[in-house]
């Protein structure tokens, strides 16, 4: 998984590319909760250009959905058919906030 953190105002924006699985999981969320922390608490993942999904990603953005509220902030989405596909499966679309563009993300940030 690779990826670029842009700051705004009150976001932080993550765009990523490869695979979120078992192997790259630990250090996405490692670095995902370190930025939280840091701030803006507002995060949005862009996620349009990830390729695959398992189990333990799933875990993890659950997990940063939690991070991010419990510090006061939100965590949304930019997905693609399979990532939505593959959350869909788990009933996890309403909570881990699924937003179809970046536009649609920032907009709901205000």
């Amino acid at each position: 998984m690779r990826g670029t953190r842009e700051i705004k105002e009150n976001c932080q924006i993550f765009r990523l590319t490869g695979l979120l699985d078992a192997f790259s999981e630990p250090t996405f969320a490692k670095v995902i909760a370190k930025c939280i922390e840091e701030g803006p608490k507002n995060i949005i993942l862009v996620l349009s250009q990830i390729d695959f999904v398992d189990s333990s990603g799933l875990g993890a953005l659950v997990q940063l959905v939690k991070k991010a509220q419990n510090e006061g902030g939100t965590l949304q989405i930019v997905t693609n058919a399979r990532v939505t596909q593959t959350v869909k499966l788990v009933r996890l679309e309403k909570f881990l906030s699924l937003q179809n563009t970046l536009e649609d993300a920032l907009k709901s940030l205000n």
